[in-house]
């Protein structure tokens, strides 16, 4: 996503001195940031090209700096299109003064950050710069932090359910080790959390509203703080997660724990308005396929969106069967590969609109690329499907349904699709998989004497399936059930007097191979 008027200094006040220190600015601070993008091993190792202007910003992910700065220079070299920064984990002193000779400014990460949570708030800082001048700010936890800790006069950091940051206000040097982890998407001192926990605090935040006090722990390096638990309404109000207060060197707020509770009743507001209210952008994308809406004008979301509305595209859906797909890491991917990438996250999946690219191969080739660097770099289990080609976005819900039906394949039956798999790849064990199931979900369609098969004696039924399977080579049969072949032809006998029919008939064959998959599920 990009946007406008946000410029580097600006993305760094945002960041926090917690998470990242500025090395060296060449063109100054007021340089515009607007968009970001990874690069990864993968990308240097295969001399992978990204268009002039497809960033604005970089994170060098799992690859030396001097490499990536390398590669940057080989990208940008004589295009006037220099990149506005680098963001790099200790950078090197010949990193640094390549950098600076190519004007592009250079971030130091803490190397304790965690990348996608440094991902999030870049994402954040571009899609809600100038909300505190507007008029609606009633979405922007960082907005409420910052407001909290000027009212209290502590460190505010509010968190998810499973204890993930979301927004925090800016740090001082009173900040403790455990608000610093935090923020760096780090779990705390082991020692700390155990000790909150034998205290019941946790326990606490989630029966109700009231206000926790944490008392200092010098040994710890813990210092004194208040915390309140964030809970949605609703017949039964659901615990959605903790505004935690540190104290600093200044007394807090003689009503502190009022403003807690005010402020728990607001962040429950707002996290529910982000989780039922997509942005205009977001919306439009789902809108194109298929997921928002009665039906799209695609001529107007072709235009509002900045795309061509017909031509060769893809859509690439990606999941983590955890249901964490990461959809800030993998837009900051999508958007390196293509500056027209759209992106939508839905129920635990986030889809990848190509409105115009080149041979399926290059997309799948992607698709690959971003599933390995995520497993290698933040240990992600992502499954990617991609539809390719798309005729114009007109196909491009059509597109998302195919997709989809991969996806749910692919939950009933992992081991039968591929981590990256295209439509063409998957038909086979989608139609299938699906077959399969509407035979199981109707008892009628199963023939009885597979049932009677299965209940007498499920061992006959299972050399049955192999033999089906193995297109009745009774050698092949053999091997894999890791009997005799004699073995094999006594069960098969058994088993045609058992039916009272000849496994030689193709009718028969396939009905009981659909009976016996329906009934083995």
């Amino acid at each position: 996503m990009r946007n406008t008027g946000l410029g580097l200094g600006q993305l760094l006040l945002a960041l926090d001195r917690t998470m990242v220190t500025l090395v060296e600015a060449p063109r100054g601070l007021d340089m515009p940031v607007a968009s970001a993008a990874l690069v990864d091993a993968d990308d240097v190792r295969l001399g992978l090209a990204v268009g002039p202007g497809s960033a604005d910003v970089f994170f060098l992910l799992g690859v030396a700096d001097v490499d990536a700065v390398r590669w940057l220079e080989q990208q940008f070299a004589g295009t006037g299109r220099i990149p506005t920064a680098i963001f790099v984990k200790e950078p090197t002193d010949e990193a640094v003064r390549r950098a600076v000779a190519l004007g592009t400014a250079v971030v130091a990460v803490d190397p304790r950050a965690r990348w996608e949570s440094l991902y999030k708030l870049v994402n954040h800082a571009f899609e809600h710069h100038g909300e505190r001048e507007g008029a609606d700010n009633d979405t922007d936890l960082f907005g409420l932090a910052q407001s909290i800790a000027d009212r209290t006069r502590g460190l505010v950091s509010i968190e998810d359910e499973r204890s993930h940051v979301l927004a925090y206000s800016a740090s001082s040097e009173e900040a403790d080790e455990l608000r610093r982890l935090t923020i760096l998407g780090r779990a705390g001192p082991p020692e700390h959390l155990q000790w909150i926990g034998q205290w019941g605090i946790f326990d606490a935040l989630r029966r109700g509203p009231d206000v926790v006090r944490v008392a200092e722990r010098p040994e710890l390096g813990l210092r004194p703080r208040l915390a309140v638990g964030i809970h949605l309404p609703g017949e039964r109000p659901r615990f959605a997660g903790t505004i935690w207060l540190q104290q600093g060197s200044a007394p807090l707020a003689d009503d502190v724990e009022e403003v807690l509770r005010g402020a728990a009743v607001l962040a429950a507001r707002i996290m529910a308005r982000l989780s039922s209210t997509p942005s205009s952008h977001t919306r439009r994308v789902l809108e194109v396929l298929g997921l928002a809406g009665e039906g799209a004008d695609i001529v107007a979301a072709a235009a509002e969106l900045g795309v061509a509305a017909d031509g060769r595209g893809a859509l690439v859906g990606f999941a983590d069967p955890s249901g964490a797909t990461p959809h800030d890491v993998i837009a900051l991917s999508a958007s390196a590969f293509r500056s027209d990438a759209q992106i939508a996250p839905w129920n635990g999946r986030v889809y990848v609109l190509l409105p115009k690219v080149g041979a399926p191969s290059t997309v799948m080739s992607w698709a690959r690329g971003v599933v390995a660097a995520l497993d290698r770099e933040l240990g992600l289990d992502l499954r990617a499907v991609a539809a390719a080609p798309v005729a114009g976005l007109a196909a491009a819900a059509g597109a998302r349904v195919e997709v989809d039906r991969v996806f749910d394949s692919a939950q009933r039956h992992p081991q039968a699709i591929g981590h990256v798999t295209s439509l063409d790849e998957a038909r086979t064990t989608v139609l299938l998989d699906e077959i399969v199931s509407q035979v199981a979900a109707q008892p009628r369609l199963v023939d009885p004497r597979v049932r009677l098969l299965r209940e007498q004696d499920p061992m006959l039924a299972d050399t049955l399936a192999a033999y089906l399977d193995g297109f009745g080579d009774i050698a092949a049969v053999a091997q894999r059930l890791h009997v005799h072949p004699n073995t094999v032809r006594y069960r098969v006998r058994r088993i045609e007097k058992l039916l009272g029919t000849s496994l030689e008939d193709p009718d028969d064959r396939l009905v009981l191979a659909l009976g016996l998959r329906a009934t083995a599920r």
